[in-house]
């Protein structure tokens, strides 16, 4: 099991940026909403590389709304690409993947670099590693999805968010009335 090819993963929200600039970022992946301002927190972080990536965390479209696509999860998989191809050279690298609160975009983002670099775990472990890094995780299910098809886990990721939903609601009920407030109906009903 590799992690990247970084030694630390890290998922946060915007807010607990702040948090990191001490801790050796070296790698950032932002995922944020299209019009919002650039953020100002790494300044603080040192030398690092971020990539930046702007859609809106939704799952259905809607007015002024940029949909998740499976182009911005194939720039997701090339940055993960990128990460692997330098881990001969140096394996001392702190990833830090963020999105708006931590909770979807950005771990989607985390569970498909990590399902393409581990090509041979398990989808469940993939999931509970997620879990292990950001327990209160509820990935994009159109993410998770596009990763799926690019990655050619035949659906498996997929059948694995359906059970990853299942236990978060069962950990986390509130989710239940927190999904359905921002549209999410549909995960919530995915949830095995």
């Amino acid at each position: 099991m590799k992690p990247i090819g970084v030694s630390v993963l890290t998922i946060c929200g915007i807010d607990e940026l702040p948090q990191h600039g001490t801790r050796a970022v070296t790698h950032v992946l932002s995922l944020i909403d299209p019009t919002w301002p650039e953020l100002t927190s790494f300044g603080t972080y040192g030398e690092h590389r971020r990539t930046t990536l702007r859609f809106h965390d939704v799952i259905n479209p809607g007015p002024g709304l940029t949909m998740p696509t499976q182009e911005h999860v194939g720039q997701i998989l090339e940055f993960g690409a990128g990460l692997a191809a330098e881990a001969e050279q140096k394996s001392d690298r702190h990833l830090l993947v963020h999105c708006h609160m931590g909770i979807s975009r950005s771990t989607a983002a985390m569970l498909s670099l990590m399902a393409q670099v581990n090509p041979e775990e398990t989808e469940d472990q993939l999931f509970e590693r997620l879990r292990a890094i950001r327990p209160q995780a509820w990935p994009n299910s159109l993410m998770i999805g596009f990763a799926d098809d690019i990655l050619g886990r035949d659906g498996r990721l997929v059948a694995a968010l359906r059970r990853h939903y299942g236990f978060q609601v069962r950990a986390k009920p509130q989710y239940v009335d927190w999904m359905t407030q921002l549209g999410r109906v549909r995960e919530l009903d995915m949830a095995e």
